[in-house]
């Protein structure tokens, strides 16, 4: 089930982020970024539309997810 960002508070959303983007094996490349610089990279990729997030109702977990 996806879940629309803006429906959820900004403390919600960071967490949600933040908790993606520190999972073992998310890879940026060659780079390294700081925890600020994904979370903000993965918030823009929301706001264009790039990236969901969906929330499974059954394991009670969420994912983000990059729209094709």
């Amino acid at each position: 089930m996806q879940i629309p960002w803006q429906r959820l508070s900004t403390e919600v959303l960071d967490a949600v982020i933040e908790e993606f983007v520190s999972r073992e094996g998310t890879e940026y490349g060659m780079e390294d970024y700081s925890l600020a610089e994904k979370v903000a990279q993965v918030r823009l990729q929301l706001q264009r539309g790039e990236a969901v997030i969906d929330f499974d109702p059954d394991t009670e977990t969420c994912h983000l997810i990059a729209e094709r």
